[in-house]
Formats: structure tokens, sequence, C-alpha cells
């Protein structure tokens, strides 16, 4: 018999992949599988999330909540109080049960209780890799109809951005993107039809992305070096984007909570967000929201 260890060396994959053929009860099965034979762990707790998020997508609420409060007690139980940041499965973990616990309460009428307890999670974990995530979260409940947070940055690519505030009187795109992303790449030719179609009506493209550390393959690289990096994957994949100003910086993510790259979002003439998402958006739909703001 091989090594526990081995046997579920890919038991997350294996579970995302029966979880994308809809096969939840094998999901679900080979996960208890495996705690049998090998106990709690950080692998397992990964797991359970996608299974709570397999649910979700289900429509099977209580059995999202369910194994939502699984993949968290487990991976508390693992971290003993270390912070999420000692383990990216663990807090992986953690975040997607803090997630699936808040949409199960929005999807079951419980919008205020949803709000208030991503915000208590917020107080715990602002300072933490989970802190962008559950700000996505909140947004996604909270942001559209409200006010647009400011930008802030100390370095910038491309054109000299502009603060929002002197934007007023135009419509705003925003794109969140990361330089190891291939959504956002794809996303590239997309904006580029939309600015030319909509710019000269008074849209303006600002792509706000941040430093994570790393080039490619995971390639450790300081500020500088990494910044350099970034310039080069914009000028390579972003340059129908040339126009496009870069502000740089970690706080706008946490702010708007783009822990999904992409992430777009529409601000109206007011600045006022009209248009949250995270994740690439199909062009007719993404049109369609930036026609209905420039006619406001």
């Amino acid at each position: 018999m091989l090594p526990a260890l081995l046997l579920y060396a890919s038991l997350v994959n294996d579970v995302r992949g029966l979880i994308a053929r809809h096969d939840l009860t094998a999901a679900e099965n080979a996960a208890h599988a495996y705690r049998r034979e090998s106990g709690a762990t950080p692998e397992l707790a990964a797991a359970v999330s996608w299974i709570a998020r397999g649910e979700l997508a289900a429509g099977r609420y209580g059995e999202a909540d369910r194994y939502a409060s699984e993949a968290r007690r487990t991976a508390e139980s693992l971290l003993g109080g270390r912070s999420p940041a000692a383990d990216a499965s663990l807090a992986a973990a953690l975040g997607a049960s803090i997630e699936v616990h808040a949409r199960v309460l929005a999807a079951q009428g419980e919008r205020p209780e949803a709000i208030d307890f991503l915000r208590g999670q917020l107080k715990l974990f602002q300072a933490s890799p989970l802190g962008e995530r559950i700000r996505k979260n909140l947004n996604l409940l909270t942001l559209e109809g409200k006010p647009a947070p400011p930008l802030v940055w100390s370095q910038w690519l491309g054109a000299r951005p502009r603060p929002l505030a002197e934007l007023r009187g135009q419509a705003v795109l925003l794109f969140f993107w990361a330089h190891w992303c291939p959504d956002c790449k794809a996303e590239a030719p997309i904006l580029s039809r939309l600015i030319q179609t909509y710019g000269p009506q008074g849209l303006i493209l600002m792509g706000p992305t941040k430093l994570y550390g790393y080039m490619a393959g995971g390639e450790p690289a300081p500020p500088s070096r990494e910044l350099a990096y970034i310039d080069k994957i914009r000028q390579q994949y972003y340059s129908a984007l040339s126009g496009m100003p870069v502000p740089v910086g970690a706080a706008n993510f946490q702010t708007y909570g783009a822990s999904t790259t992409p992430t777009i979002v529409l601000i109206d003439r007011r600045g006022i967000v009209r248009y949250y998402h995270p994740g690439a958006v199909p062009e007719t739909g993404l049109s369609a929201r930036i026609q209905a703001i420039l006619r406001r």
C-alpha cells in the first residue's frame, strides 16, 4: 500500500476536478477517505473549503455552511493561534470558509448579518493575507452605489495617474491586474477595444497593480527588480493599453479587495461605484455597463 502522503498528495487537485465535473459526492468521499487515513492536515482543510464552495455554487446552502465550518475548525486548529500567514493552504481554507459563510447568509436573505459578519472578520484579519479577500466580499455587498475610495500611490508606470477626485465628470474603469495573471492578459484586448469606443465619450482607464515579491516562476525579487519586471510585462502584454496609468501599491488592493485578478470597477461621472466585479468580464457585458454609466 502506498504511504498516505503519496496516496493523497493530489487531494486538492482531485477534489477541484470532481467539483468541476459536478460530482460533489465523489469529492466529499475523497476528503472523508483522506481524513480517515491521514487525519487533519492543511491539504484536507483546503480540500474541504473547495467542497464548501462547490456546495455553495450548487445552491445547497446548509451543506456549504457545514463544510465551511469544518474547514475553519480544521484550519484554526492547525494554526494553533499563529497568523494565517504561517501556512498558505490554511490561509486559503480559512479565507474560503469566511467567504462561503457570508455568501450563504446573503443568499438566504440575511444581507445585514453577512455584512456584520464580514466587518467583524475584517477587524480580526485586516493585517493578514485574508484582508484583501474579506474586503472583496464586503465590497460585493456594500460598494456599489457608494463613493469610490481614493487611490494612493508612490510609484507608477506609464502615464502619471490622476486622483479620482480630479476625474469627476468622466467615467472611470479601474482594472486591477497582476503580472502573473493570465486572465488579466486575456482582458487587455477587450479593454483596448472598449477604450477606443468609449474613450471619446468620456471613459478613463486606470490599471492599478502591486508588487508580489517575485517574478516569473516564483523567483524572489526585490522591489526595484520586480517593478522593472512588471514594466516589461506591461509593455509586452498590455502595449495596446500604453496610455493607461498604472499606480503601484498594495493599499489600493486592500481598499478595493482585489484579491482576485482581474478586478473590474466602474465609477460614474459623479464618483460613485456602479459596478464591482472580481474576475474577468465578457466584452458585451462590460460594454453594456459602460454605456449605462455614460448615459447617466
